[in-house]
């Protein structure tokens, strides 16, 4: 199938990929929301369950990069049934296994199993999506990493309270089990993306892929936020639980307000990149600032109001998703006339995951042995370098897009 003309149509298939794309975020994250409940129900120490997390975030990362090389060859709806399909299996297996190896062994698979969601969706959104309703498009699906940390938090602590840790795991694979046969039936099959041809003027103009100072810097900056989109967001039940003396169950739902201010965060970046003449990295740079503002208000307040704590996390964590969307979403669309959209999706996005392996891990350890202060500077440090990069190569970016059309 090509691009869907019918406007209704368009977004009624987008609200599907949403849909999938917000399982996919509840059978990934739901593990980052019981973390501490598992750290007492089990015994092992924090810096020991994040192993698990760090090594999901590792794989994911690398089979981004598998996903988007294989997204622009191969069918992206076989490509999300498999990850879907394998994720099933492996929230269903994990609260089956009492050593500590096993589980992170399963939920490395996890991580690459999901790591075979974004980019094929990715290219089911640039190709089915007529031009004019793209952005509003990719708004729409990347809403779905919000809507699955919203569910995930709001119901964990439900279940914990009645249930355990374990049925928080099981759900989610019942629900990735409903989204793999809807998948099978609803999504579209697309036509496979043709070589550029020799006689096209267009694909003649444009420059093969590779890796220039701002690519690669816009590389680091999508590392940095990552580490404070996934970092804050897996840690903050602890940080507030800790600081504040709250119970796992209630820290946890403090994490509902955190992709609350995502979405509006989407939003807002959709439409600072329509304002500040399309130039991704000078919106990144303004979310950057924000949250640098963000994160010297974390520290200043530290121990004083739970409350503010969590509105500032929350505002933190939402500027990261929206650089998130500036330069992962929007920077793929340079590339479609060369037919790599989904590897160049799925390159960005692995380095996002490198930023939440080093952080997930990372935050842990530097909490236990510095305390929470210390890591509050650091994640102010974070954002200042994140708005010094973005600033310095605004410049850089208009000329690449002066020679580069979008879709």
């Amino acid at each position: 199938m090509t691009t869907i003309t019918d406007i209704k149509q368009a977004r009624r298939f987008a609200n599907f990929l949403t849909l999938a794309y917000t399982v996919s975020y509840i059978t990934r994250i739901n593990f980052g929301a019981v973390v501490v409940e598992m750290v007492s129900a089990t015994g092992l120490a924090r810096s020991e369950l994040s192993l698990a997390l760090t090594g999901a975030a590792i794989t994911y990362g690398l089979g981004q990069l598998l996903s988007g090389y294989f997204g622009d060859r191969f069918q992206p709806k076989t490509l999300v049934l498999a990850g879907l399909a394998t994720t099933t299996l492996m929230n269903l297996l994990v609260p089956f296994c009492q050593n500590f190896v096993i589980i992170l062994i399963l939920w490395c698979i996890n991580g690459l199993a999901q790591a075979f969601m974004w980019p094929p969706i990715a290219r089911l959104t640039v190709v089915l999506m007529p031009p004019e309703e793209y952005s509003r498009a990719s708004v729409r699906v990347s809403w779905g990493s919000s809507f699955g940390n919203i569910i995930v938090y709001l119901a964990a602590p439900v279940i914990i309270s009645f249930l355990s840790w374990k049925y928080v795991f099981w759900i989610s694979a019942f629900i990735g089990l409903l989204m793999c046969f809807l998948w099978q039936k609803l999504c579209y099959r697309i036509d496979t993306l043709p070589a550029p041809s020799a006689s096209s003027t267009t694909v003649q103009k444009k420059a093969p892929f590779h890796f220039t100072p701002l690519i690669i810097f816009s590389m680091l900056a999508i590392v940095l936020q990552g580490s404070l989109r996934d970092g804050v967001t897996t840690w903050m039940p602890s940080y507030i639980s800790e600081t504040y003396n709250f119970s796992n169950a209630a820290a946890i739902l403090t994490g509902v307000v955190l992709p609350l201010f995502s979405i509006i965060s989407f939003q807002i970046a959709a439409a600072l990149y329509r304002k500040l003449s399309s130039n991704p990295l000078l919106t990144s740079a303004v979310f950057f600032l924000i949250a640098s503002a963000a994160a010297l208000s974390m520290f200043l307040i530290f121990g004083k109001s739970a409350l503010a704590s969590v509105l500032f996390a929350a505002i933190l964590t939402g500027c990261m998703h929206g650089i998130n969307f500036s330069l992962i979403v929007m920077i793929p669309l340079y590339y479609k006339s060369l037919g790599n959209v989904s590897f160049v999706s799925g390159m960005l996005n692995s380095c996002t995951y490198i930023g939440s392996s080093i952080s997930t891990y990372g935050i842990a350890a530097l909490s236990e042995s510095a305390g929470w202060e210390i890591t509050l500077l650091t994640w102010l440090a974070i954002t200042l370098a994140g708005t010094i990069i973005c600033f310095l190569f605004t410049g850089p970016w208009k000329r690449f897009a002066a020679s580069h059309k979008a879709v």
